[in-house]
């Protein structure tokens, strides 16, 4: 049995107009929202994107052992322009928080599971969409939180 880490972890789902973040308790048991930001599709390779900047403020303020970021991987288990996508910003993210490690994680529906469990709770509409990228987040990071504790158990 290896021993777990303690420590706090950022969750990170990664869309074209926001970014969702939740983050987990210090003991790595449950992954609650934090806050949606709007993406900065700043291409400048030397300017920092305010939403990278804002993670990297989050990871210092919280004091995070690890970022998890989403990695939509379609449905047969490939990598698509999605992909790619969620991968460069991972590379642009672990530069600005380093170093703290930021890992890739497979997100298959977490996007579609969260909206389900936001409607199903009857948030709706405009008060969805504020969310969901948050609850996306939260279900991103739990996964990995969950697959880690099996790993020690």
């Amino acid at each position: 049995m290896t021993e777990r880490r303690r420590g706090v972890r950022l969750g990170v789902d990664v869309g074209q107009a926001r970014v969702g973040i939740a983050v987990s308790d210090p003991d790595g048991i449950l992954a609650t929202p934090l806050v949606t930001l709007a993406r900065d599709l700043t291409t400048d390779p030397e300017k920092t994107p305010a939403d990278i900047a804002e993670i990297a403020r989050l990871v210092e303020r919280h004091e995070v052992a690890t970022v998890v970021v989403g990695l939509p991987v379609t449905l047969a288990g490939g990598y698509g322009p999605a992909a790619a996508h969620a991968q460069a910003y991972a590379r642009r993210l672990a530069d600005a928080v380093a170093p703290v490690p930021v890992e890739l994680v497979d997100e298959r529906m977490s996007t579609v599971v969260a909206s389900r469990r936001l409607t199903e709770r009857g948030v709706r509409g405009r008060r969805k969409r504020a969310v969901v990228d948050q609850a996306a987040a939260v279900e991103i990071l739990q996964s990995w939180l969950d697959r880690q504790r099996r790993r020690t158990e």
